[in-house]
């Protein structure tokens, strides 16, 4: 089977490209080959794939870019997709290119999709689409309030896939997950930028008091769960993906400070993001009972691989920071 995997180049998609084309993974998987559409914008890199690959097959393209999705769609029989604009900073700062890609994108990929006779079209979303969370934990049920321009982009996003399984039949899944870390990850995002600055000798900006609390998942488990979505999964259903590992951002920042043999006097105070969600927690029991899912990353020694991989991988992420303050 060929598998259409878009925005395979970045962070987590990349892992889950690796993870599939590994020794022994394709006759579990099913899959003969990967086809991967990026568009390789400033956080995708051939450098996260092996193109030399025998089952790899790498295209440069974007997913609004409809002739090209009907092409590559064509010769495949499932899709899973990952492509997405994901930083919400840059999303409120200019959200039109969110509503873009993560929209019309999708959409794009889902008419081509409907066309072709896709067997299955496995859509990659966040808890951020349920909005902030006061007390207990979202379940799949709970209706989506989304506060910034990426989040509600994927709730439009969500509700579209959504729409073609209720619609045409099309057998649409949706996971919904956490906040990601490990090796690897594009330094705008919070752990590798304050390992990063840390590294350099910088100091690290914390959002207002630092008290918003976020729960945390290791990138391979969320690979892991999204192929039992792919391959386990109900047609209609959605899936929260839980780490199961929930801090405040001052209880990470003193974890990375520590890691990095730093102290407070490093941490640079900001004024709040706008809209900041207070804490984000998602409900995974479904994903427990249905699938048997269970993230096998515990985050204390998930994260002391992480902090080991930057420390040793500075050729890779020092172009990137530099790109970044350009």
């Amino acid at each position: 089977m060929n598998l259409l995997v878009t925005g395979a180049a970045g962070f987590i998609g990349s892992a889950y490209a690796r993870m599939l084309l590994a020794p022994g993974a394709a006759e579990s998987a099913g899959v003969s080959r990967i086809t991967v559409l990026d568009k390789l914008t400033y956080a995708g890199s051939l450098d996260n794939l092996d193109l030399t690959h025998p089952r790899l097959t790498f295209v440069r393209g974007d997913i609004c870019d409809a002739d090209l999705v009907d092409r590559l769609t064509a010769r495949a029989r499932q899709v899973v997709h990952f492509a997405a604009e994901s930083h919400v900073d840059r999303s409120i700062a200019a959200a039109g290119e969110f509503v873009r890609t993560n929209v019309t994108g999708t959409q794009t990929l889902l008419d081509a999709a409907l066309r072709h006779g896709v067997e299955r079209f496995v859509h990659v979303s966040t808890d951020e689409v349920y909005g902030s969370v006061e007390h207990g934990s979202s379940t799949e049920e709970d209706p989506l309030d989304p506060n910034s321009p990426y989040a509600a982009s994927k709730a439009a996003s969500d509700l579209v896939a959504l729409s073609y399984h209720r619609t045409h039949g099309l057998d649409v899944r949706i996971t919904r997950c956490c906040n990601n870390y490990g090796p690897g990850q594009f330094p705008e995002k919070v752990i590798p930028l304050f390992l990063t600055s840390l590294f350099d000798g910088g100091d690290v900006p914390l959002y207002g008091d630092g008290l918003n609390r976020r729960d945390w998942l290791h990138v391979e488990d969320h690979c892991r769960a999204v192929e039992l979505v792919r391959t386990e999964g109900t047609p209609g259903g959605v899936y929260n993906i839980s780490g199961g590992t929930e801090l405040s951002n001052r209880e990470l920042t003193e974890r990375l400070l520590a890691a990095c043999g730093a102290d407070w006097s490093r941490v640079r105070h900001v004024p709040d993001r706008k809209g900041h969600d207070r804490r984000y927690s998602i409900d995974d029991t479904k994903a427990r009972e249905e699938l048997g899912y269970r993230p096998r990353h515990d985050f204390a020694s998930g994260l002391a691989a992480t902090v080991a991989w930057y420390r040793e991988n500075r050729a890779w992420w020092e172009p990137l920071k530099r790109g970044l303050t350009a």
